[in-house]
Protein backbone atom coordinates (compact mmCIF):
# COMPACT_ATOMS: atom_id res chain seq x y z
CA UNK A 1 0.00 0.00 0.00
CA UNK A 2 0.94 3.46 -0.57
CA UNK A 3 0.76 5.64 2.33
CA UNK A 4 -0.98 8.52 1.54
CA UNK A 5 -3.36 10.75 3.29
CA UNK A 6 -6.44 9.15 1.20
CA UNK A 7 -5.34 5.40 2.72
CA UNK A 8 -4.55 6.23 5.97
CA UNK A 9 -8.37 7.87 5.95
CA UNK A 10 -9.47 4.65 4.68
CA UNK A 11 -7.42 2.73 7.39
CA UNK A 12 -8.53 5.11 10.19
CA UNK A 13 -12.06 3.83 8.58
CA UNK A 14 -11.55 0.20 8.88
CA UNK A 15 -9.85 0.51 12.58
CA UNK A 16 -12.63 2.62 13.75
CA UNK A 17 -15.13 0.19 12.64
CA UNK A 18 -13.09 -2.63 14.57
CA UNK A 19 -13.49 -0.29 17.77
CA UNK A 20 -17.01 0.11 16.81
CA UNK A 21 -18.01 -3.68 16.63
CA UNK A 22 -16.15 -4.06 20.31
CA UNK A 23 -18.24 -1.54 21.84
CA UNK A 24 -21.09 -3.62 21.43
CA UNK A 25 -19.70 -7.02 22.30
CA UNK A 26 -19.50 -6.80 25.88
CA UNK A 27 -22.69 -6.77 28.17
CA UNK A 28 -21.76 -4.83 30.67
CA UNK A 29 -23.56 -4.85 34.68
CA UNK A 30 -22.14 -1.70 36.27
CA UNK A 31 -25.63 -0.19 35.97
CA UNK A 32 -27.35 -2.66 37.97
CA UNK A 33 -25.66 -1.56 41.27
CA UNK A 34 -23.75 1.76 40.61
CA UNK A 35 -25.29 5.45 39.83
CA UNK A 36 -23.42 7.26 37.10
CA UNK A 37 -22.28 10.88 38.35
CA UNK A 38 -20.70 13.53 36.06
CA UNK A 39 -17.86 15.73 36.92
CA UNK A 40 -16.62 18.52 35.98
CA UNK A 41 -13.58 18.88 37.91
CA UNK A 42 -10.46 16.93 39.13
CA UNK A 43 -12.51 15.26 42.16
CA UNK A 44 -15.91 15.39 43.47
CA UNK A 45 -17.09 15.94 47.45
CA UNK A 46 -19.99 14.23 48.11
CA UNK A 47 -21.33 16.23 51.22
CA UNK A 48 -24.15 15.14 50.92
CA UNK A 49 -23.91 11.27 52.04
CA UNK A 50 -25.26 10.69 55.53
CA UNK A 51 -28.45 12.76 55.07
CA UNK A 52 -31.51 11.04 54.08
CA UNK A 53 -34.17 13.39 53.49
CA UNK A 54 -37.61 12.83 54.73
CA UNK A 55 -40.89 14.50 55.60
CA UNK A 56 -42.14 15.96 58.60
CA UNK A 57 -45.41 18.26 59.68
CA UNK A 58 -44.90 21.68 58.46
CA UNK A 59 -45.35 23.31 61.73
CA UNK A 60 -43.62 26.82 61.93
CA UNK A 61 -41.26 27.91 59.36
CA UNK A 62 -39.49 24.94 57.15
CA UNK A 63 -36.49 22.79 58.99
CA UNK A 64 -33.74 22.95 56.07
CA UNK A 65 -31.67 19.60 55.64
CA UNK A 66 -28.33 21.32 55.38
CA UNK A 67 -26.19 18.60 53.32
CA UNK A 68 -23.72 16.63 56.26
CA UNK A 69 -20.25 17.57 55.83
CA UNK A 70 -18.81 14.24 55.08
CA UNK A 71 -16.19 15.22 52.91
CA UNK A 72 -16.33 12.10 51.41
CA UNK A 73 -14.37 12.44 48.17
CA UNK A 74 -13.71 11.15 44.90
CA UNK A 75 -10.82 12.24 42.78
CA UNK A 76 -10.91 10.69 39.01
CA UNK A 77 -8.12 9.06 37.66
CA UNK A 78 -7.10 8.98 34.14
CA UNK A 79 -6.75 5.78 32.10
CA UNK A 80 -5.46 5.08 28.65
CA UNK A 81 -5.06 2.11 26.02
CA UNK A 82 -2.96 2.25 23.30
CA UNK A 83 -2.08 0.27 20.49
CA UNK A 84 1.22 0.47 18.11
CA UNK A 85 1.02 -0.36 14.45
CA UNK A 86 3.83 -0.87 12.26
CA UNK A 87 4.50 1.80 9.26
CA UNK A 88 5.70 -1.44 6.94
CA UNK A 89 2.64 -3.49 8.01
CA UNK A 90 0.94 -0.76 6.62
CA UNK A 91 3.13 -0.57 2.97
CA UNK A 92 2.84 -4.50 3.32
CA UNK A 93 -0.91 -4.67 3.25
CA UNK A 94 -0.06 -6.63 6.54
CA UNK A 95 -3.10 -4.44 8.62
CA UNK A 96 -5.68 -7.82 9.33
CA UNK A 97 -3.16 -8.78 12.03
CA UNK A 98 -4.43 -5.72 14.12
CA UNK A 99 -8.30 -5.37 13.39
CA UNK A 100 -8.98 -8.50 16.65
CA UNK A 101 -6.68 -5.33 18.73
CA UNK A 102 -8.94 -2.85 17.82
CA UNK A 103 -11.66 -5.12 18.39
CA UNK A 104 -10.50 -5.76 22.00
CA UNK A 105 -10.16 -2.22 22.39
CA UNK A 106 -13.52 -1.39 21.69
CA UNK A 107 -14.74 -4.01 24.28
CA UNK A 108 -12.42 -2.44 26.48
CA UNK A 109 -13.95 0.45 26.93
CA UNK A 110 -17.18 -1.11 27.45
CA UNK A 111 -15.86 -2.98 30.11
CA UNK A 112 -13.92 -0.78 31.86
CA UNK A 113 -16.85 0.99 34.80
CA UNK A 114 -17.29 -3.24 35.32
CA UNK A 115 -13.38 -3.00 35.90
CA UNK A 116 -13.66 -0.25 38.45
CA UNK A 117 -17.09 -0.91 40.13
CA UNK A 118 -16.92 -4.47 40.88
CA UNK A 119 -13.99 -4.83 42.53
CA UNK A 120 -14.85 -1.94 44.50
CA UNK A 121 -17.96 -3.65 45.85
CA UNK A 122 -15.15 -6.56 46.87
CA UNK A 123 -12.39 -4.20 48.51
CA UNK A 124 -15.93 -2.55 50.70
CA UNK A 125 -14.49 -5.01 53.61
CA UNK A 126 -10.91 -2.82 53.94
CA UNK A 127 -12.06 0.65 52.16
CA UNK A 128 -14.00 3.46 54.22
CA UNK A 129 -16.94 5.36 53.14
CA UNK A 130 -18.44 8.40 54.26
CA UNK A 131 -18.86 7.87 57.68
CA UNK A 132 -15.13 6.70 58.35
CA UNK A 133 -15.80 3.13 58.65
CA UNK A 134 -15.12 0.42 56.52
CA UNK A 135 -18.14 0.34 54.02
CA UNK A 136 -19.24 -3.12 55.10
CA UNK A 137 -18.55 -3.16 59.10
CA UNK A 138 -19.78 -3.93 62.04
CA UNK A 139 -19.61 -0.17 63.76
CA UNK A 140 -21.70 2.00 61.77
CA UNK A 141 -22.53 4.82 63.93
CA UNK A 142 -26.57 5.52 64.22
CA UNK A 143 -27.62 8.06 66.58
CA UNK A 144 -31.00 8.03 68.56
CA UNK A 145 -31.66 12.00 67.50
CA UNK A 146 -31.61 13.23 64.65
CA UNK A 147 -29.35 16.32 65.81
CA UNK A 148 -26.55 13.81 66.19
CA UNK A 149 -26.58 15.11 69.85
CA UNK A 150 -27.91 11.28 71.68
CA UNK A 151 -26.58 7.89 72.40
CA UNK A 152 -24.84 6.57 69.04
CA UNK A 153 -25.53 2.49 68.58
CA UNK A 154 -23.76 0.09 66.54
CA UNK A 155 -24.77 -1.00 63.36
CA UNK A 156 -23.68 -4.16 61.24
CA UNK A 157 -24.02 -4.47 57.61
CA UNK A 158 -21.59 -7.26 57.61
CA UNK A 159 -21.71 -10.95 57.97
CA UNK A 160 -18.46 -12.79 58.25
CA UNK A 161 -18.11 -16.35 58.68
CA UNK A 162 -14.37 -17.07 60.27
CA UNK A 163 -13.80 -20.37 58.53
CA UNK A 164 -15.11 -19.25 55.74
CA UNK A 165 -12.80 -19.19 52.16
CA UNK A 166 -14.74 -18.62 49.51
CA UNK A 167 -15.81 -15.59 47.82
CA UNK A 168 -17.74 -13.17 49.11
CA UNK A 169 -21.60 -12.28 47.84
CA UNK A 170 -23.64 -8.86 48.36
CA UNK A 171 -27.22 -8.35 49.04
CA UNK A 172 -28.24 -4.55 47.71
CA UNK A 173 -31.13 -2.31 47.89
CA UNK A 174 -30.52 -1.01 44.01
CA UNK A 175 -34.30 0.89 44.43
CA UNK A 176 -32.88 4.15 45.25
CA UNK A 177 -32.17 7.58 43.23
CA UNK A 178 -28.41 6.73 43.89
CA UNK A 179 -27.06 2.94 43.99
CA UNK A 180 -24.39 1.38 46.94
CA UNK A 181 -21.39 2.62 44.65
CA UNK A 182 -21.08 5.68 42.57
CA UNK A 183 -19.48 5.59 39.33
CA UNK A 184 -17.76 8.94 38.31
CA UNK A 185 -17.44 10.39 35.07
CA UNK A 186 -14.81 13.30 33.84
CA UNK A 187 -14.07 12.70 30.26
CA UNK A 188 -15.54 9.91 28.29
CA UNK A 189 -13.38 7.60 26.38
CA UNK A 190 -12.16 9.39 23.45
CA UNK A 191 -10.47 7.64 20.30
CA UNK A 192 -7.01 9.45 18.97
CA UNK A 193 -4.70 8.57 17.11
CA UNK A 194 -1.13 10.15 15.71
CA UNK A 195 -0.40 8.95 12.31
CA UNK A 196 1.56 11.82 10.13
CA UNK A 197 5.16 11.58 9.14
CA UNK A 198 5.71 14.68 10.88
CA UNK A 199 5.00 12.77 14.14
CA UNK A 200 7.83 12.03 16.90
CA UNK A 201 6.42 8.20 17.08
CA UNK A 202 6.26 8.11 13.45
CA UNK A 203 9.69 9.74 12.73
CA UNK A 204 11.61 8.03 15.85
CA UNK A 205 9.60 4.43 16.30
CA UNK A 206 8.53 3.92 12.62
CA UNK A 207 4.92 3.36 14.43
CA UNK A 208 1.61 4.88 14.12
CA UNK A 209 -0.51 5.35 17.50
CA UNK A 210 -3.69 4.80 18.12
CA UNK A 211 -5.02 5.72 21.63
CA UNK A 212 -8.12 5.62 23.89
CA UNK A 213 -8.45 7.71 27.16
CA UNK A 214 -10.59 8.85 29.83
CA UNK A 215 -10.90 10.21 33.34
CA UNK A 216 -13.31 8.36 35.74
CA UNK A 217 -13.42 6.87 39.68
CA UNK A 218 -15.55 4.72 41.79
CA UNK A 219 -16.97 5.27 45.31
CA UNK A 220 -19.26 4.37 47.72
CA UNK A 221 -22.66 6.07 48.72
CA UNK A 222 -24.75 4.85 51.59
CA UNK A 223 -23.22 1.50 53.25
CA UNK A 224 -27.27 1.25 54.86
CA UNK A 225 -27.75 0.37 50.75
CA UNK A 226 -25.96 -2.50 51.12
CA UNK A 227 -24.88 -5.66 52.80
CA UNK A 228 -21.87 -7.65 52.74
CA UNK A 229 -21.04 -11.57 53.34
CA UNK A 230 -17.98 -13.26 54.34
CA UNK A 231 -19.99 -16.57 54.42
CA UNK A 232 -21.49 -19.64 52.88
CA UNK A 233 -24.10 -18.64 50.21
CA UNK A 234 -27.13 -20.23 51.84
CA UNK A 235 -30.92 -19.60 52.65
CA UNK A 236 -30.84 -18.62 56.41
CA UNK A 237 -27.85 -16.69 55.56
CA UNK A 238 -29.34 -14.62 53.02
CA UNK A 239 -32.28 -14.01 54.60
CA UNK A 240 -30.35 -13.00 58.04
CA UNK A 241 -28.74 -10.56 55.38
CA UNK A 242 -32.10 -8.99 54.44
CA UNK A 243 -33.82 -8.99 57.35
CA UNK A 244 -30.98 -6.92 58.67
CA UNK A 245 -31.36 -4.56 55.70
CA UNK A 246 -34.89 -4.60 56.14
CA UNK A 247 -34.32 -3.25 60.36
CA UNK A 248 -32.12 -0.29 59.04
CA UNK A 249 -32.47 2.68 61.03
CA UNK A 250 -31.83 6.45 60.41
CA UNK A 251 -30.38 9.08 63.03
CA UNK A 252 -33.54 9.65 65.24
CA UNK A 253 -34.50 5.92 65.07
CA UNK A 254 -36.62 6.75 61.74
CA UNK A 255 -36.71 3.33 59.38
CA UNK A 256 -35.52 3.80 56.44
CA UNK A 257 -37.52 1.53 54.33
CA UNK A 258 -34.91 -0.73 52.79
CA UNK A 259 -35.73 -3.69 50.43
CA UNK A 260 -32.84 -5.42 49.24
CA UNK A 261 -33.37 -5.92 45.43
CA UNK A 262 -30.24 -7.30 44.38
CA UNK A 263 -28.42 -10.38 45.18
CA UNK A 264 -24.37 -9.84 43.55
CA UNK A 265 -22.35 -12.63 42.97
CA UNK A 266 -18.89 -14.06 41.59
CA UNK A 267 -18.71 -16.61 38.58
CA UNK A 268 -17.72 -19.20 41.21
CA UNK A 269 -21.17 -18.95 43.01
CA UNK A 270 -23.94 -19.22 40.15
CA UNK A 271 -24.91 -22.91 41.31
CA UNK A 272 -25.08 -21.83 45.23
CA UNK A 273 -27.24 -18.66 43.97
CA UNK A 274 -29.23 -21.42 41.61
CA UNK A 275 -29.86 -23.57 44.89
CA UNK A 276 -30.94 -20.06 47.07
CA UNK A 277 -33.09 -18.32 44.26
CA UNK A 278 -33.99 -20.65 41.73
CA UNK A 279 -35.52 -23.18 43.24
CA UNK A 280 -39.08 -23.49 43.87
CA UNK A 281 -38.81 -26.10 46.73
CA UNK A 282 -36.08 -26.36 49.63
CA UNK A 283 -34.43 -30.03 50.41
CA UNK A 284 -36.75 -30.15 52.65
CA UNK A 285 -39.81 -30.13 50.40
CA UNK A 286 -41.60 -26.77 51.89
CA UNK A 287 -41.64 -23.93 49.95
CA UNK A 288 -38.85 -21.78 48.98
CA UNK A 289 -39.20 -18.24 49.98
CA UNK A 290 -36.54 -17.06 48.48
CA UNK A 291 -37.63 -18.14 45.33
CA UNK A 292 -37.16 -14.99 42.43
CA UNK A 293 -36.99 -12.70 45.60
CA UNK A 294 -33.99 -11.04 44.13
CA UNK A 295 -31.95 -10.03 40.80
CA UNK A 296 -29.28 -12.14 40.25
CA UNK A 297 -25.94 -9.80 39.00
CA UNK A 298 -23.22 -12.47 37.89
CA UNK A 299 -20.16 -10.27 37.71
CA UNK A 300 -16.99 -11.46 36.10
CA UNK A 301 -14.69 -8.85 37.74
CA UNK A 302 -15.91 -9.57 41.30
Amino acid sequence: MIITPASIQDLMTGFNNNYQHGLGSAKPKWSAVATLVPSSSKSNTYGWLGQFPRFREWVGDRVINDMATQGYVITNKHWESTVGVSRDDIEDDNIGIYAPMFDEMGRAVTAHPDELVFPLLKDGFSQICYDGQYFFDTDHSVNDQVDGQGAATSTSNVLVDGGYTGEPWFLLDTTRAIKPVIYQQRKKPIFTHMVKDTDENVFTSNTFMFGIDCRDNVGFSFWQLAFGAQATLNFDNVWAAYNAMRGFKADGGRPLGIRPTTLVIGPTMEQQAAEVIDKQRLASGEDNTLYKKFDVVVADYL
